[in-house]
């Protein structure tokens, strides 16, 4: 499956904010973006320029992709998911984004970032209702319960990473036993429980056109 493998830090400084794509890192005096908050190239040193209103909805469109780690085809298939749906397509988009495998795992502490998520998934490490599901762009539904295989119990980064989150920081839709390494869906995320800097309207605009 296809995947951006380029330097992260350099898209936090393309978009001009921290999107924390690599994890615990992001946190420490070695980010990128702390010490280099200006855009990448040769020209990033300049000052950003006034952008046109296709740009500014174009940006924020590829921001919202590197958060979740999903590429255009991808990308663009979950928007027709969200627009088929009854309500408002951009909180609709965001909550499929949400409740894709790789983020929840991430969401739930297990792992530090969601390149880790989706690596710990890819591997067959995480079961879903018991059974073992390996797809990242899995969408889970409301009480099914997310679990750590048994082998990875020990893995230093899951402990670690477990030990950094503190459970205050776990989304109020879903649930984690620390002890158990065992998270549970309580209910489909809403737009209140998504703190990203998203402004999903710009999304939606850039497709409409």
């Amino acid at each position: 499956m296809a995947r951006y493998i380029g330097p992260k830090c350099k898209i936090c400084r393309r978009e001009g904010e921290k999107l924390f794509l690599r994890g615990s890192r992001c946190y420490t005096d070695k980010c990128a973006f702390t010490r280099r908050g200006y855009p990448p190239g040769t020209h990033g040193r300049v000052g950003r320029r006034k952008l046109t209103s296709y740009a500014t909805q174009l940006r924020e469109k590829q921001k919202v992709k590197a958060v979740y780690g999903i590429l255009e085809q991808q990308f663009r298939k979950t928007f027709t998911m969200a627009a088929r749906i009854s309500g408002n397509t951009g909180e609709n988009l965001l909550s499929l984004l949400e409740r894709r495998l790789d983020n929840v795992v991430y969401q739930l502490g297990i792992a530090s970032s969601r390149t880790q998520a989706r690596q710990l998934v890819r591997h067959g490490h995480i079961m879903v209702n018991g059974k073992k599901v390996d797809i990242p762009s899995y969408l889970v539904k409301t009480g099914q319960e997310i679990k750590l295989a048994d082998k990875q119990k020990k893995n230093p980064e899951v402990l670690k990473s477990l030990e950094e989150r503190d459970l205050e920081r776990i989304v109020g839709w879903l649930k984690i036993d620390k002890d158990t390494f065992t998270g549970t869906v309580l209910r489909y995320p809403k737009r209140d429980d998504i703190t990203l800097p998203i402004q999903e309207s710009l999304v939606i605009e850039f497709y409409s056109k």
